[in-house]
Parts: structure tokens; sequence; C-alpha cells
């Protein structure tokens, strides 16, 4: 763990994604990964007072600035500070050269990428670049304060009438070296002895973060991608704070639908949906076959309906389960690589307040309670039906364009990824034996042009053996 520190923050944050990822590591690799934090020695006083007088040209802004660190990461550290006006805020500051480094870095991984992608199955290795892109480009965002400032504006607009605490951003003193924003008091989430002497319920605390990570992920599109113990604050009432905006993630409407979709189907036990949805949230290859899928689902079905497993318990026979299906075609979509994180930090969070607790005993009923308000329907039925009329004049404006694409013969057809996906199987299991076949119709040819002897008959054998495999292939 101290070597991958050592690598420099890139690999430390990939190493926190990565933490998730049972597709990729054994048990035991998972567990050494996810005691990594992202805590690192603060600036010294040169690379400081370089940042700062970059960041803040006239520092006048300031009544008070304090130099030591309230916290330090691979990215930036927050400092406590005082504007004229008296109000209190905190400022984070991104350290020297770190944007320079994240873009070295993800040269870097790219160019291993490329270097071990033979190494893996096809759809492993699509997992790898999904993980390395969504990866790149989170960080990428994650470096410029300025994104984070958007960030964290976006947050406090969409999520106004939440009771969650959020902070606000000062855009005036804002720049790509630094975000100031309103200063919050609280304790840490996982500071179970200090929650309760507040007098604060903790599971119901935990349930209150469920349904806010819900309404994020499921009917806004638009999560906080990192609500780890140290971005979660807990203030006076049990009312939550959420810090650090830096790792924001949105999700396409087609994602948010089959989500929901796979809940809808581990609640009821719809085998059948439950497939389906996992093809279009793009889990499970399109050419996965069913009665292998259905068998996986009665599985896993069956480990998450017993409720006295605790969630250590529930992971490992899990993981069990999916070594022995590993021949399945399992992939996980770049969209999704991120939602896995934060389930997981979750859970993680969930396990310090709640007994035996785990993602599907506990936080299913709560994401059940809530799918009509995830699909839209929050307004109850009429005012629902209202919607869907008062939207009714754009939907026949789209028909009337539909059949005069049609009529004209202009119609153009999007293909689904679940669709592509399947044409890249079958295109790629037909190609394979023709290139194979040309290959010894290639080596016939040379062979005609060597001082062989027989080589008239072993030219004559190699190209006959070249147009079998290339008929037999196009069969």
């Amino acid at each position: 763990m101290d070597a991958i520190a050592q690598l420099g923050v890139c690999f430390l944050k990939l190493a926190q994604v990565l933490a998730t990822r049972a597709d990729f590591f054994p048990l035991e690799y998972l567990d050494k990964l996810k005691t990594i934090h992202d805590q690192v020695s603060p600036m010294n006083a040169e690379e400081y007072e370089k940042v700062f007088a970059r960041a803040f040209p006239d520092p006048s802004c300031f009544s008070f600035f304090d130099s030591a660190p309230l916290a330090s990461a691979s990215i930036g550290q927050v400092h406590e500070a005082r504007l004229q006006s008296g109000e209190r805020v905190a400022v984070k500051l991104r350290r020297q050269g770190v944007d320079r480094l994240v873009e070295k870095d993800i040269r870097l991984l790219r160019g291993i990428l490329w270097l071990a992608q033979p190494l893996f199955s096809r759809l492993t290795r699509n997992s790898l670049e999904a993980v390395i892109s969504e990866f790149s480009d989170m960080i990428r965002r994650e470096t410029d304060m300025l994104s984070e400032c958007e960030n964290l504006e976006q947050f406090r607009k969409r999520f106004v009438k939440s009771d969650v605490t959020l902070p606000e951003a000062y855009r005036e003193l804002t720049s790509s070296d630094a975000l100031v924003m309103s200063f919050i008091d609280g304790v840490r989430i996982d500071d179970k002895e200090a929650i309760g002497a507040m007098g604060i319920d903790g599971e119901k605390l935990i349930s209150k973060l469920v349904v806010f990570y819900m309404e994020q992920m499921l009917i806004a599109g638009f999560f906080h991608a990192d609500p780890h113990p140290g971005n979660l604050l807990v203030q006076k009432g049990g009312r939550l704070a959420l810090l650090d905006f830096g790792m924001v993630k949105r999700l396409s409407n087609a994602t948010r639908i089959a989500m929901i979709e796979v809940v809808k189907a581990a609640n009821e036990r719809d085998f059948e949906l439950y497939i389906l949805a996992c093809k279009r949230l793009g889990v499970v290859a399109a050419d996965a076959p069913d009665d292998k899928m259905t068998e996986f689902a009665e599985r896993i079905f069956d480990i998450f309906g017993d409720a006295r497993l605790s969630a250590s318990s529930m992971r490992d026979i899990a993981f069990t389960t999916l070594a022995s299906m590993r021949d399945l075609p399992f992939k996980i979509p770049q969209e999704v690589v991120y939602v896995m994180r934060v389930s997981s930090l979750i859970e993680g969070l969930g396990t310090t307040f709640v007994d035996n607790f785990n993602g599907v005993k506990d936080v299913l009923p709560v994401l059940k309670s809530n799918l009509t308000r995830a699909l839209g329907a929050e307004a109850g039925l009429f005012p629902t039906i209202g919607q869907e009329l008062a939207g009714l004049p754009l939907t026949m404006r789209r028909a009337k364009t539909v059949f005069n694409d049609l009529a004209e013969q202009n119609l153009h057809v999007k293909l689904s990824r679940e669709t592509l996906d399947l044409l890249e199987g079958r295109i790629r299991n037909m190609m394979r034996p023709i290139c194979q076949g040309g290959l010894f119709i290639l080596a016939a040819f040379l062979v005609v042009g060597m001082e062989l002897p027989w080589k008239n008959e072993i030219a004559v054998l190699l190209f006959a053996v070249g147009a079998l495999r290339i008929v037999i292939g196009l069969k």
C-alpha cells in the first residue's frame, strides 16, 4: 500500500476506485486496496507560498488565513480563513504542479493498459478500458477548482429542497488553483461516539443518507461520487453536511432507468426483468445465454434473500458465486464504475451503526418505496397524467417527423448499445476463421516461391485448408 501511495496521485486515486472491482481482483487484494486513504503530507512552505500567491495575487480579501491546513490530500489541502466581511470560509488550494503530474500519469496508465490488453479477455479488456477512461476524465476535472466550483453550484440548485447542508461557493474568489466556500462545522459520520453524545439515532442517519443518494442517482442522475467519512459531516439535530465536490458524476437517462429496473426486478425476484435490465445497463453482454443468466440470478437472489447474512458474509458468498460463473460475459460499463464505488462506501458507513447492515436488506426497501419518485411520478397519478398530456404536442410533432422521414425514405435508425455489442461479437466470430483461412492461403503462395522439396504439394494442401476454413466460417 505504501508503494501505491508513493507512485502519486493518479495511482492512489485509481486504487481507491479499483477497491470495488471484484471482477478484476480476488477478495484478499480488495481488502488491502480498501485500506488506502487519500491523506498525504501538507505542502512545504515554499510550495504553499507559490500556490497561495498565484491563487490570490491580492490577499487583502482575507482578514485571516491559517497557513496550517485542516486536511491535506493528494490533489489539494484545505485551510480555514476569514473574509474582510467577517465570514468564516474554507479554502481549498491545489497542490503545486498536480495538474501536470496527473496528465503524465494518465499517459503512463494508458500505455500500461495498451501493453496489458492482450492478456485479458475481450469483456474484461473493455471493462478495464472503461475504468481508465472514466477515471481519466474524472481526475482531470478534480484537479480544476473551477470545475469543482461549478459542481457545487449545480448541487445547490438541484438539491435545494434536500435536508442536507451544502457549502456556498464564492465564485469571485475562486480560480483553477483555489476554491473558496463557506465553512461548515460538524463531526465525521464515522465518529460513532460523538454522534451518540449528540443524541442522534445512527440508524435514522444512515437511512437519511441512503435516501439522499437514491435521490441523486435514481432521480436526478447527478451524484456526489466520493462519500467517504471525511466528506460527510453530521450537524446538530442529525442534519447531514456534504463536502468536496471534485468527484461528481452524471448519469444518462437510459442508465438511470436501467438501474431502476434492476432495483425493481431484484425486489420482485423477476428473473427475466433482471436479466433484461442488466443487459440494458451494459453489465451483461447482449449475447449472454439466458439459461445461464437465469441460473446466476437465482443464486444471487437466494443469497440476497437471506436476512441472516452480514454484509461481509454476503459479500464472500457472492464473490464465490461470481468466481464459479466466470465464463459468463459480465462487464462493467463506464457509467457504472462510480455507482459501484459509492454503493461500496455507503455500505461501509452503514456497518458503523447498523448490525448486519447490507445493501439489499437495508437499502433495497428504501429504493423500493421511492421507485415512483424515481420514475417521475412523485406528485401522484393525476399530476403525472397532466405532465404527460402537456408533453403530448411535442410527442405528436416528433411522430409527424418520423412519418415524413419514412415517406421520403430518409429514416435513420439508431442502434442500441446492446445491439452493437451483439453485432460486434458476431462480426468478430465470423472474421476469425476468414482471417485464419487467409493466412493459410498466403502461406501457400509463400511456399511456392521457396526452394523446398514437395513445395507444390505443400502449397496445395495449405491453400485447400485455408479455403475450407473460409467456407466453413462463412456458413
